[in-house]
């Protein structure tokens, strides 16, 4: 796995304040993301589409998000998420919609929300905490809310994938004198407490029944669309013994080592967005820990998420050799190898499911410094392009073997390029082809095209073609080989 967060949220990496209101800027902006992407060898977007109770997509339930015209519950013109899942597939990436499960905007702006949004049109579900709206996890209505967003997108809309973050429970937020407010939800405690929990216990199990729930509905929608979450990435502090810091069982009600050992996601990924050698929150460490059986029984895949936009933008310069690896490791701004050294540790461990690394955020590898850290991840790590690995799990099987026409001469932007005609077998839908072409009587790495594409090119001459179809889960099939 190669993926990428899109974040939406106050706009920080798509679409810009500049764009607001201009839908065919936003269009080539996202392109251009989807573009570097691609070409610095990332296979996967996740893609913020909920991020306050709203929709970056055409939507019955929820209003549209103001992020696109400025306007909440303003009709763009356009379908975001449908324009983003094409636009992604024909790159050869998947395209996981990533939801906020609770947050519902900021209270500064309650003011400016639209009469469908839940604030007006259920304001005994929402909370104020923080300066911040957020629906109240132990009200019934809540999931509901989330569920049927979450599955109406999963049931419209070709996505590959449903993603939640760290943001269950408010992070804590504190008084003047440093004392922890609660989040106000004595009333809702009260109602909605059959077994007569704590407050904290009902909590947690408030968040993993939604979690267990999120699991299960979306896969009765379609089975093969992968779920994945993105908690916090320690679980508590002590485990391991050296790290320290924020205990999110206790403060965000999240325990999320149990819905890894529960198998209610089909992929893990713990914001490691620290660096590896202080030993108080090592990435190492953590990871170690992560991909440990008694964590992971089931295997499932664990993606660490990658900080990379801490890396320090003057280390992007070509003198950053001279620079300190770690610059200010109290600020969190690192040198780029930093980055690159926690791929190459994740690597290491890929015996035990760590098959990948998420970046986060797609500003900082993609944009800034000219997409210089992108371009250093692919030139040194990424260079040959890779599958994001398959989920059996999810059922299917194999594709059957394609049918691929004699490969022919044509051109592309006026230059020599081949060309091979593809046709799907029956059976096993194939999802992707992955496509190695022999030139000169080497095979070059696989690389993955939308499966709906009936003709595959290559810039260049080639004498020889290999076709598998790869299946909604991740399944490789039979190869197809023709020559010339």
């Amino acid at each position: 796995m190669r993926g990428v967060w899109i974040a939406t949220v106050s706009n920080i990496d798509w679409p810009s304040v500049a764009s607001r209101g201009d839908s065919a800027r936003q269009k080539t902006e996202l392109r251009t993301l989807l573009d570097r992407a691609a070409a610095d060898g990332m296979n996967a977007v996740i893609l913020q589409v909920r991020s306050g109770a709203d929709a970056l997509y055409t939507s019955r339930l929820e209003p549209w998000a103001g992020l696109l015209t400025g306007t909440p519950g303003t009709d763009p013109g356009w379908d975001p998420l449908a324009f983003a899942i094409d636009e992604a597939h024909a790159r050869g990436l998947e395209l996981h919609a990533w939801f906020n499960p609770y947050r519902a905007g900021s209270a500064r702006d309650s003011l400016a929300l639209p009469a469908n949004h839940v604030f007006r049109t259920n304001r005994d579900l929402v909370r104020v905490y923080g300066g911040a709206l957020w629906m109240d996890p132990g009200d019934p209505a809540v999931p509901e809310r989330t569920l049927a967003a979450m599955t109406d997108v999963v049931r419209r809309y070709d996505v590959d994938g449903v993603h939640i973050d760290d943001f269950f429970y408010p992070y804590p937020q504190y008084d003047s004198t440093r004392k922890a407010i609660d989040f106000p939800d004595s009333a809702t405690w009260a109602a909605h407490n059959p077994r007569n929990l704590s407050r904290a216990d009902w909590r947690r199990d408030n968040v993993n029944r939604f979690v267990e729930r999120m699991y299960a509905e979306v896969h009765r929608v379609k089975p093969w669309v992968k779920v994945g979450i993105s908690p916090f990435g320690i679980w508590r502090p002590g485990t391991p013994a050296q790290i320290k810091g924020l205990d999110p069982v206790e403060s965000i009600y999240a325990d999320s080592r149990v819905w890894l050992q529960r198998g209610w996601l089909d992929y893990f990924v713990p914001q490691l967005y620290w660096a590896i050698d202080p030993p108080a929150q090592s990435f190492t460490a953590l990871l170690d820990w992560w991909t440990q059986p008694e964590q992971n029984p089931l295997g499932r895949p664990v993606w660490p998420g990658l900080a990379s936009y801490r890396v320090d933008t003057t280390a992007l310069r070509p003198d950053s050799a001279t620079l300190p690896r770690i610059a200010d490791s109290a600020t969190f701004s690192y040198r780029p190898d930093e980055i690159l050294r926690q791929v190459r540790e994740t690597r290491a461990r890929a015996s035990r499911h760590a098959s990948g690394v998420v970046f986060y955020n797609g500003s900082s590898v993609l944009v800034r410094a000219g997409g210089a850290m992108g371009q250093r991840v692919r030139d040194s790590l990424f260079t040959a392009p890779a599958l994001v690995p398959p989920m059996p799990w999810l059922g299917g099987g194999a594709p059957g073997r394609p049918t691929v026409a004699t490969i022919a001469d044509t051109t592309v932007d006026g230059a020599a390029a081949v060309v091979a005609r593809v046709a799907p077998a029956g059976g096993e839908p194939s999802r992707w082809w992955a496509v190695s072409w022999r030139v000169n009587g080497a095979w070059t790495p696989a690389e993955r095209a939308w499966g709906g594409a009936r003709s595959l090119v290559r810039r260049g001459g080639a004498d020889g073609v290999a076709v598998w179809g790869v299946s909604r889960t991740g399944v490789l099939g039979e190869a197809a080989l023709v020559g010339r």
